[in-house]
């Protein structure tokens, strides 16, 4: 008989709103505040999943929307399973597809059923509804599965984002009946449900209460971080999340910057992903202490110090600046790789500083520190 719990969410310690534990499921346990780096089609981009481990990630984030498209969720299903499949045994959490939902609005129809659409890849068309949605994060075997919703796009009207967010609920009754008729899978797994409602308090207040009636393991935020900016998205943070049980594990979805990540774990968020320490790296931008470092700039050719001066991770202890420079500069594959391995580090170092933080009550000196650093840096951003 297998002791280990499906999934339970255990708080150790509280400093202020915000708070550390351990979600424990039968694939492993993740420590929280944590932050999930998205492995999109099978693969955290250039990096092996050993590696990612190493940086101290306990769960990755896998696609549905891509993965059902190439290389199907079937094919993933009769090759092992999305674990076996890119030799991750540990949690994995998939999202519904919904933020691909607001995305390809230009290649979408969306009704009650669900969203019909064209691939981007080659304009087959496809449907992806509540139902399959779960079947889908089946075949996959995730842990952690998403139900699914419409990302309400921003700016939007109340009127508009009011039938969005009504629309999600419903999707989430289907969502959580789909997911239970997966036996096996559900007796093994999470479900999470989605709290949207944009900018409104009033709104957000219904679909939590919607969502709660309805029961999850876990609850998201969505709607966010679709170009309200930090302010706003603190705003809605600041009344959503009293609005969410505090036994159950909050997620803020495709958050964040790292600044970003400490004013929502000082508000009571328990989990991220973003796709920004991966695509960044590969674009040039390493994090650091004192902010983002754009990499390809002419004065690091000569520079003999790491990507970050206070840095542990395996880039930092070994390659300067000069030399991730040139092999940036000269497209070289290990540039990118370099770059990706530092940031997924500094993100997981930095999560790591937060729950200590929390656990010697803190958290609040800790985060001022920090920011005080990281706000006073260069920030040499990359252009658009």
């Amino acid at each position: 008989m297998n002791l280990v719990p499906r999934f339970a969410f255990s708080i150790a310690t509280t400093d202020g709103a915000a708070r550390t534990g351990t979600i424990a499921m039968q694939r492993g346990t993740i420590r929280t505040p944590a932050f999930m780096p998205v492995g999109t089609a099978a693969t955290v981009k250039a990096m092996r999943t050993d590696e990612v481990r190493a940086s101290g990630a306990d769960i990755v984030l896998g696609n549905t929307y891509h993965l059902m498209l190439r290389p199907t969720a079937e094919r993933v299903a009769a090759l092992g399973g999305l674990h076996h499949f890119m030799q991750w045994p540990h949690p994995i959490l998939t999202d519904s597809g919904g933020y691909q939902v607001m995305s390809l609005s230009s290649l979408r129809k969306l009704t009650e059923e669900g969203v019909a659409f064209a691939s981007h890849l080659d304009g087959s068309r496809h449907m992806i509804t509540p139902e399959r949605s779960m079947e889908i994060q089946r075949l996959l075997g995730s842990d952690i599965v998403m139900a699914f919703d419409e990302c309400t796009p921003y700016p939007c009207s109340k009127a508009e984002t009011e039938t969005s967010m009504q629309l999600s609920m419903r999707w989430a009754v289907r969502s959580r009946q789909g997911f239970d008729s997966g036996r096996d899978h559900a007796g093994r797994s999470a479900l999470f449900g989605i709290v949207q409602g944009g900018m409104h308090a009033d709104l957000r207040q219904q679909s939590a209460s919607a969502l709660i009636d309805v029961g999850f393991d876990g609850y998201a935020v969505g709607g966010l971080a679709v170009g309200e900016g930090q302010g706003l998205m603190f705003e809605v943070l600041d009344y959503t999340l009293p609005m969410l049980p505090t036994d159950k594990p909050r997620y803020l979805m495709g958050v964040g910057k790292p600044d970003d990540i400490v004013g929502a774990v000082l508000r009571g968020i328990d989990m991220f992903d973003c796709v920004l320490p991966t695509r960044s790296g590969r674009n040039g931008q390493a994090f650091t202490c004192d902010g983002p470092l754009n990499i390809r700039n002419a004065k690091h050719k000569d520079d003999t110090r790491p990507l970050d001066t206070v840095c542990t991770c395996p880039v930092c202890t070994r390659y300067t600046r000069a030399y991730v420079h040139h092999l940036v500069r000269s497209g070289e594959m290990l540039g990118a790789m370099l770059m990706t391995e530092h940031n997924l580090y500094f993100y997981q170092i930095l999560m790591a500083g937060l729950r200590q933080a929390i656990a010697a009550g803190c958290v609040q000196d800790f985060a001022a520190v920090f920011l005080k650093r990281y706000s006073g840096g260069a920030h040499e951003f990359i252009a658009d």
